[in-house]
This record gives structure tokens, sequence and C-alpha cells, in this order.
């Protein structure tokens, strides 16, 4: 028996929401996860341009095309708005099961509770988010932490989940006593450059 795919919204639709719709296309048919509704302040003819032709990925690999308030990734519809309160978003009138708040903008339960008050089934960060929230999980980490009864968690940071899994490796194998970690990170949309 063949259940339904997780509906999926996503909130923020710059490098980690487009990187997330892309890695779900591009891993095969949506049968377990479905992205149905994608939030994000710039207009629908910059979405699609942006999902089309990405700086870092290349061209994507399939369809990008425009409908009324639809953008369309082969073939399927998914619903478009462009609000910066989450509070408008309506999550509700598209079933959603999980929302990817991929803005960056939010990071505390309350903030997510918004999300959760407009139809979201649960709300996952794509950053690092307060202690108030339900897990903070990192894959191949600690993933056995998340529960179903979880409402609200995040990924951790994306220097965490590059670096992390590295130090474990080393921390099993011959161990570490002291280390030193820099990042080098691209522009973030709130940093003038």
């Amino acid at each position: 028996m063949v259940s339904a795919p997780l509906r999926l919204a996503i909130n923020g639709y710059g490098r980690i929401g487009r990187s997330v719709l892309r890695a779900l296309y591009e891993s095969g048919p949506g049968e377990r996860l479905r992205v149905v509704a994608i939030n994000e302040p710039a207009d629908l003819a910059t979405m699609a341009h942006l999902t089309r032709y990405d700086s870092t990925h290349g061209r994507f690999p399939g369809k990008v095309d425009e409908g009324s308030e639809q953008l369309i990734i082969n073939g399927d519809g998914i619903a478009t708005s462009h609000h910066r309160d989450p509070a408008e978003c309506g999550w509700s009138r598209h079933s959603v099961d999980l929302v990817l708040e991929c803005s960056g903008s939010f990071n505390s339960r309350s903030r997510a509770q918004l999300l959760l008050d407009n139809g979201a089934g649960a709300v996952l960060f794509s950053q690092p988010a307060q202690a108030d929230v339900d897990a903070t999980v990192v894959f191949g980490i600690n993933q056995q932490d998340l529960q179903a009864t979880h409402r609200v968690a995040s990924a951790a940071s994306c220097t965490t989940n590059g670096i992390v899994p590295v130090i474990r490796a080393l921390a099993d194998s011959v161990g570490i006593e002291s280390g030193t970690i820099t990042t080098i990170h691209s522009a973030m949309n709130d940093q003038p450059v």
C-alpha cells in the first residue's frame, strides 16, 4: 500500500529553498515528498528564472514554467505567494504537512507558531534555532532524536552539517585533542555587498 506523499511548503525561496526544491526533483519522482506551495517575496518571473539558471548548480535539468500564481516544475503546479508576514501564507488551503522555513528570518518556537497557526502541520528550520524548539538534528549524527510528535525542529546550520560528520569521523577513528574551524560563507541576503 502506497501512502500519500508528505506535502511540503517552502517559506523563503533563496539559496536554500531553491536547493531543496532542486534536490527533490533531481532525486526522482515525488512518491514520498511533494512541494505544494512556496512563499517568497520575489515575483513569480524571478522565481522561475532563478530556478532555471543557478550560478552554482547550473541549469535546472527539468522543465520550469509559470502559471497563474504557480511555479510549474515538470508539469507539477506549485502554488506561490509573496508575503513577508508568515501569518498571511494560508498553509491550510494547501494541506501542508511540513513547512521548510528557509527564509532565515525565524528561529524560535514563537515565530514557528505563526506558521503552525496558519495551517502548517510542523516546521523545520533550515538554520540554527533557539533552545525552545523540540529538536535540533544533524543528519548522520542524531537524526534518531527526531520524533513524530515534534512540531518545531531545526536542521542546524550549513557549517554544522558540513563539519560535524567529519569531526565525528575523526574523533571516532583517531581522537581529537583540539581544533579550529574557519568558515568561508557567501554573502547573505541581509548583508550589503
